[in-house]
């Protein structure tokens, strides 16, 4: 079981937290990830294409909010095929051992990852520990002081009334503790669900399965990857608009919400924000389109 709290409404809203509730996934991943990542896996001979790699898959893409296993072999991917990158006759690191790691386990973090390295021996599987666990220390570090989004405050006070709330994050859980309690929103939430507690759709399937109609089930995300944990479960889905974040909240307060606390929000309403929200993040990266 990924969750631990009790039903006590009869609506459930699941709200990510990076980039949808928090302004933090420019900082997080341009100051904390994408050094680390050139540093651990010896990519400073491409460190320019490695950090539009991974900026790309992290933030402006379709794999936009992805766990940092995925997202960042997805980089390390993309330079591969680059030809400027080939040029410089720089090794990429194959990572076969990760690869193998993420087929078989469904919790891809920090914590998951280190009794495997151990117990393997992986030499792919260390590097990968060592930078995830680099990473968190520099996020713990680094960021700080970094608000919700304006609205988001507003947000949960409002679905508090009607719906039982969680975080449902790729984030490590303590992270995600820290910065709703530094801000003092996470008296709003019954549960925060991090990377630990398994993927989005194992948080929302574990979520429903104390007996939320999927139909009074909406997530709240800025990632595809929340669209389809949504989907997934019969969930309604709400985006928030990477680059237009402000509005979004704007249009959830004044509007989604009330829908969907009124079973007005699926079909044609829900259809014309997904297709905005999709407008948003390409398929392909700017070197190849």
């Amino acid at each position: 079981m990924s969750v631990t709290f009790e039903k006590k409404s009869d609506y459930l809203v699941a709200v990510d937290s990076d980039g949808c509730a928090f302004d933090s996934m420019e900082i997080k991943h341009k100051e904390c990830f994408i050094p680390n990542f050139i540093k651990f896996f010896n990519l400073q001979p491409v460190s320019r294409f490695a950090r539009e790699a991974a900026e790309f898959t992290n933030l402006y893409s379709k794999s936009r909010g992805a766990n940092r296993f995925i997202a960042y072999l997805l980089a390390v991917d993309l330079l591969a095929e680059r030809p400027e990158v080939a040029a410089r006759n720089v090794s990429l690191p194959k990572l076969q051992g990760l690869r193998d790691w993420m087929e078989r386990e469904s919790k891809l973090g920090t914590k998951t990852i280190k009794p495997e390295a151990e117990k393997t021996g992986n030499p792919d599987l260390k590097l990968c520990y060592e930078w995830s666990s680099t990473v968190d220390a520099t996020i713990a570090d680094l960021v700080h002081g970094v608000p919700p989004f304006p609205g988001v405050r507003d947000g949960l006070v409002k679905m508090n009334k009607t719906a039982d709330v969680i975080v449902c994050s790729a984030t490590p859980t303590g992270a995600l503790q820290s910065e709703w309690t530094e801000h003092n929103i996470v008296e709003y939430v019954a549960e925060i669900c991090g990377q630990e507690a398994g993927s989005k759709t194992e948080i929302l399937t574990a979520s429903k399965a104390l007996g939320y109609d999927p139909d009074k089930m909406l997530m709240v995300g800025d990632a595809p990857g929340d669209m389809k944990a949504a989907i997934a479960v019969g969930a309604h889905f709400y985006p928030i608009n990477p680059g237009h974040e402000e509005a979004s909240w704007e249009r959830f307060n004044d509007e989604a919400l009330a829908k969907f606390f009124a079973g007005e929000y699926g079909g044609e309403y829900e259809q014309k924000v997904i297709a905005e929200f999709e407008t948003y993040l390409p398929e392909l990266p700017p070197w190849k389109s």
